[in-house]
């Protein structure tokens, strides 16, 4: 076996030598193998510095270390472990290294909420955040599960509903008014909007019947919008947000009851909806229930048709976007099991009064 020595080499060749030499070797971490090639130099050496930066490149893009983070940094990094109260500096908020506003991180992400009441209580402002937190959550998931949040937390979300203008939009009402909302009471914050008159009718850039989820439409609160001015005409316009409009998310989910509401104050709906966006067309109910992948539950698909026609929808309308093709036409080219529901054969009696009138 060849014998090596170190000592016959100059510091820092000995230095890369020995890095070398145990990287080949394995076994080590990275760093480990080069903090056992520092051993040949000394801090104020010139191999020690050609270590520190081989070193740098070996570890380059890896995650930095836990205890090397601010609290702040340490409370949003889910590899850091959960968040233990408490350990949160108020002078990390305002020197954070954090690339985002710490409230939208915290709300954004269920997994960071349990932070979130200790960053509000030491300083955490929403003037550092471009952009809503409510608004990001709302946008990243329609109905979080808020029945597990703690107390603490609803209390803080809540908070941020109220006091945050910039949470006054269509995607945070959509979210603040789902089932897991209104089981942990989030959508008292919508009382609370109602009541400060930030839905007051001309105020707002979208229809709060609309923005509302489709189950709180026969609600006294749906009422209260109604009564102060706000329509369901007004619900079918444009709107800055990536939800739904709630005729579509009650049609989507086979809501009967809300799909009655919708039908009972714009009737045409049954046959054709207005674009959401200028930039779009408008659809067409029948057409889009057809469409494997709408419905929610494939299963209703035969009712909703059902339900369609016996409230006016006309299978021979024209769809918008492809003026050759109808409803009917479009059902054969799916090859759905729905056309002879949509084009009924004549029956006998058909015939003899189309005979009849022919006569």
């Amino acid at each position: 076996m060849t014998t090596i020595c170190f000592g016959a080499l100059p510091k820092a060749w000995a230095a890369l030598f020995a890095a070398a030499l145990l990287l080949l070797l394995g076994g080590c971490t990275t760093t480990g193998l080069l903090l056992g090639a520092a051993g040949f130099a000394t801090d104020t050496s010139m191999s020690w510095e050609v270590v520190k930066h081989l070193h740098a490149k070996l570890t380059e893009g890896d995650d930095m270390p836990c205890q090397n983070l601010d609290s702040a940094q340490r409370a949003l990094n889910e590899r850091c472990g959960a968040f233990v109260p408490g350990t949160l500096r108020g002078a990390d908020l305002q020197h954070s290294a954090l690339q985002d506003c710490a409230l939208v991180v915290a709300v954004r992400e269920p997994r960071f909420w349990p932070a979130l009441p200790e960053f509000i209580a030491k300083g955490a402002t929403l003037e550092a955040c471009a952009r809503s937190p409510l608004v990001e959550l709302a946008q990243a998931q329609d109905c979080p599960d808020f029945e597990r949040a703690s107390p603490a937390v609803l209390q803080s979300l809540r908070w941020l509903a109220e006091v945050d203008a910039r949470a006054v939009r269509h995607d945070v009402m959509r979210m603040l008014s789902c089932p897991n909302a209104r089981r942990a009471g989030l959508d008292a914050a919508l009382g609370t909007w109602l009541a400060q008159g930030s839905l007051d009718a001309g105020s707002v850039a979208f229809g709060p019947l609309g923005a509302l989820d489709p189950a709180g439409l026969n609600t006294p609160f749906a009422r209260a919008l109604e009564a102060q001015g706000h329509t369901a005409c007004e619900a079918l316009g444009g709107f800055d947000g990536v939800r739904p409009r709630g005729f579509e998310l009650a049609l989507r989910r086979s809501d009967w009851t809300a799909l009655e509401w919708w039908l009972a104050r714009v009737p045409e709906l049954a046959n054709r909806v207005p674009p959401a966006q200028g930039n779009q067309l408008p659809w067409l109910p029948l057409a889009r229930v057809l469409r494997p992948g709408f419905l929610d539950d494939p299963a209703t698909r035969t009712d909703m048709v059902e339900f369609l026609l016996a409230r006016g929808a006309d299978p021979w309308r024209t769809l918008p976007y492809d003026n050759g093709s109808t409803v009917v036409q479009y059902a054969r080219t799916l090859k759905s099991p729905l056309v002879g529901l949509l084009d009924p054969p004549a029956t006998p009696t058909m015939l003899a009064a189309t005979a009849g009138a022919g006569q």
